[in-house]
């Protein structure tokens, strides 16, 4: 019977609203009347039962006007309260004057006032006795995860209404930090401080809860979720107010917070001359495009309007993947998936003079520092040749600027791939102090949040599949920084150059691994297992450094440093090797490539980085092998 009711149309149900309050009116009104006479009917008013349509006649009338017909039963809020008090009020006041016009003598005055408390009950109470039923039959037939949301602003009201329009979620309660809100409700929904969330979370038995603040500033947004993680409950977030705005998602499209919304900064709002300058009708070419960098280079490339752009990829899977992305992304632009080595100067320079390219960002690397570390020829060939190679190329087809993606462990390096990424800066700048037509820069940044083979997709993956989340020091420290953030910074700092230079982004504040790993324990609403808490869900484990691997990165040589008309670039002014030193070392280090003689290879490494100091020797995996004298498997 009550699904069939449900199931009626918007006006049917209407209807039968309208016939319920015509019926509940007079009886409110023979409730007071009977009431005031002490329980007996007086047979003197009988001639004038006419006054009991009165109220119905006026009421509902009224009840239309203030739109208590069009709200929807399931989302009722105490604010119905006020519209009922108002009809009935007038009703009141109609029916006293009708009393008194039409001279009802026997009628009690005073039932009048009791009329409009069994009117507020009867009216007042149906709706939330029907508000109460309809939830009810609705959370048995849908069962939804319950929720808290975090902020009664706009966004909170709208993620609201959306999500009790769905069936996933049932906001349970608000929560927020403004004073002047607490114990306000909205549609039905009270709203809480924050101190009171854990036991919120017990009362409400709520399973998550959803941030509903996308203008608020990152800083912010840190303070608010690192008071929440204690509190081991997946939380979820509203898209930006940029996306929201622009239509790109709809308010109840939620996504979980992860540690980038912890570790990300207010962005820095990128200078558009900066961003063109490069770019814009130019022919550009980005070597390892397929890669996290690279594809993220190729991203904010597009949006610059270049004449052409040339993804060139050894992974014939990376480039299909960042070639498809990109033809959805600006499929008006000319771009052209090309594989091939960077240690092959013929097809580059058939690539670069053929295609006319005047702007290349290198962003081909190895960047795994335990792999390098174990097959140290492969680092130097890619990292060190590689660029070098690059560079020729770019040189002899006329390039006008070349921006190397580097990074902070070229400083003081302690590991192979930091020595051969500080020795790919020197080529340039060797290139550059010689006089050379193409414009070399650098870009030495810390870790992207995100790219193949940092530390956040492997915590994710651990903690995944249960732990335990390896650590490898318990005081390991990083810089970290957002993809598209350093990409900006990226084609910035390469705009800004002049020849030669080494810009250095600002990473902001370094991040101790250990404390990223319990972070991320406790985003996935799970408790880390330690001696304080032998029964927490992801126990982090110390695993010892590996080879070649620093406590703490730096992102400058020496203290010799200057900033840029960009707060978060600055540029280091390092030291460069004579031309014929370095032409000597490289010819050198390639008979010792070519010979695949790794010990020669890293005393010459040494020699041309004068402040690479390994950590530990390493021994090339290759070299052992044939160090141990075994032979390939048949």
């Amino acid at each position: 019977m009550i699904d069939k009711l449900l199931s009626f149309s918007r006006h049917h149900k209407m209807a039968l609203l309208m016939l319920m309050d015509a019926l509940l009116l007079p009886l409110a009104l023979y409730s007071a009347v009977v009431l005031r006479l002490g329980g007996v009917w007086d047979p003197k008013l009988t001639p004038y039962l006419w006054i009991f349509v009165v109220p119905p006649l006026w009421v509902i009338p009224i009840f239309i006007k203030l739109g208590l017909y069009r709200a929807v039963l399931k989302y009722l809020d105490d604010k119905i309260v006020y519209t009922v008090c108002y009809g009935v009020s007038l009703a009141v006041l109609v029916l006293a004057a009708v009393i008194v016009m039409a001279r009802i003598g026997p009628f009690p005055r005073s039932s009048i006032v009791i009329f409009w408390v069994f009117a507020m009950a009867y009216i007042g109470g149906s709706r939330f006795l029907l508000r109460g039923l309809v939830r009810r039959i609705d959370a048995v037939d849908s069962p939804r995860e319950h929720v808290i949301i975090y902020g009664a602003g706009r966004a909170g009201i709208q993620l609201m209404l959306a999500l009790q329009a769905g069936r996933e979620y049932r906001p349970m309660a608000f929560v927020d930090d403004n004073p002047a809100l607490w114990r306000h409700t909205f549609r039905g929904l009270a709203v809480h401080a924050p101190a009171e969330l854990p036991s919120l979370l017990a009362d409400t038995e709520a399973k998550a809860i959803l941030l509903a603040l996308p203008s608020v500033s990152r800083a912010r947004q840190r303070e608010i979720l690192e008071r929440l993680e204690s509190l081991h409950v997946p939380i979820k977030r509203l898209p930006g107010m940029a996306e929201l705005v622009s239509g790109e998602v709809r308010v109840e499209e939620l996504k979980r917070v992860d540690i980038e919304d912890l570790l990300g900064r207010d962005p820095v709002p990128p200078r558009p001359e900066l961003l063109a300058r490069n770019i814009e009708g130019r022919v550009v070419m980005v070597t390892g495009a397929g890669g996290s960098i690279g594809s993220e280079l190729c991203r904010q490339i597009v949006r610059q309007n270049p004449a052409r752009l040339i993804l060139f990829e050894l992974s014939e899977f990376a480039l299909y993947a960042i070639d498809q992305e990109l033809k959805a992304l600006a499929p008006q632009l000319e771009c052209l998936p090309l594989l091939g080595s960077v240690t092959d100067y013929e097809r580059l320079f058939r690539v670069i003079d053929g295609f006319g390219v005047q702007t290349v960002f290198h962003a081909a690397a190895y960047k795994h520092v335990p792999l390098v570390e174990h097959n140290p020829l492969a680092g130097i060939r890619n990292n060190a040749f590689g660029t070098d190679v690059c560079a020729q190329a770019a040189e002899d087809g006329g390039v006008d600027t070349f921006v190397l993606i580097s990074t902070d462990k070229a400083v003081r390096p302690t590991n192979v791939m930091g020595a051969t990424k500080r020795l790919a800066e020197l080529c340039l700048q060797t290139r550059h102090a010689r006089g050379s037509r193409t414009r070399f820069v650098m870009v030495r940044f810390g870790n992207v949040l995100g790219s193949s083979g940092s530390v956040v997709p492997l915590f994710k993956k651990q903690i995944a599949a249960g732990g335990p989340v390896t650590v490898t020091h318990p005081e390991i420290t990083r810089y970290f920084m957002t993809i598209p953030e350093a990409a900006q910074l990226v084609i910035q700092a390469g705009a800004m150059g002049e020849g030669g230079d080494v810009f250095v982004l600002d990473m902001g504040e370094p991040v101790k691994i250990a404390d990223l790993a319990r972070r991320m324990v406790h985003l996935s609403g799970l408790t880390v297992k330690d001696e304080s808490r032998p029964d927490g869900d992801i126990e982090i484990r110390f695993s010892g450094l590996r080879p070649g691997e620093k406590l703490y990165e730096e992102l400058l040589i020496g203290d010799n440093v200057l900033p840029t008309d960009h707060p978060r670039i600055l540029r280091a002014q390092e030291y460069h090797l004579d031309e014929d030193v370095l032409t000597g070392l490289l010819q050198r280090l390639r008979d010792a490539c070519l010979h695949h003689d790794a010990d020669a290879a890293f005393l010459l490494l040494q020699q041309a980085v004068h402040e690479f100091q390994a950590a530990e020797r390493t021994r090339d995996w290759l070299a052992e092998q044939a160090a141990n004298g075994v032979g390939p498997a048949r």
